[in-house]
């Protein structure tokens, strides 16, 4: 038998990640959402053609924002990211949002190009809740490659 690693053949605990935004401390995040990529489709039919059908052909790529959920801390470090964006003085940096396995090693990396907050959400504050307070940072980038560990 080899003593080669055998890859994980289930699926990982969508629970286990961690994201690394340049230029921002470290922070725990709860949910990461929107990452999702899609190809739109043109429909093109040669003045000429016998067939009444359409051919399918790719058109422009796209990228969808991706939503970063976190419990609210005393660092203010995300607010003056948009803030500075809201100013004038977008800033565009490298994400990695990085899947774990169970021993905490890294599996996959989602790498986020050139993304800029457009959008922060703060709490919705409820007395008489123990919930915690969650802000959210909306962020738009150029593109989403997916490398393995």
């Amino acid at each position: 038998m080899s003593s080669a690693a055998q890859p994980h053949s289930g699926p990982f605990n969508a629970g286990n990640f961690r994201v690394e935004i340049q230029g921002i401390p470290a922070t725990s995040f709860s949910e990461v959402g929107g990452l999702e990529v899609s190809i739109e489709v043109v429909d093109y039919r040669a003045g000429d053609a016998a067939v009444n059908s359409p051919r399918k052909l790719p058109g422009l790529s796209k990228v969808s924002d991706v939503t970063l959920k976190r419990g609210v801390i005393g660092d203010l470090s995300l607010w003056n990211w948009i803030h500075a964006a809201m100013t004038g003085n977008v800033t565009r940096v490298a994400v990695a949002i990085i899947l774990l396995d169970s021993a905490d090693n890294p599996v996959l990396t989602w790498k986020l190009t050139n993304a800029w907050p457009c959008k922060w959400s703060g709490p919705t504050l409820c007395a008489g809740t123990s919930e915690v307070a969650i802000e959210e940072l909306v962020l738009c980038c150029e593109s989403i490659d997916l490398v393995a560990s």
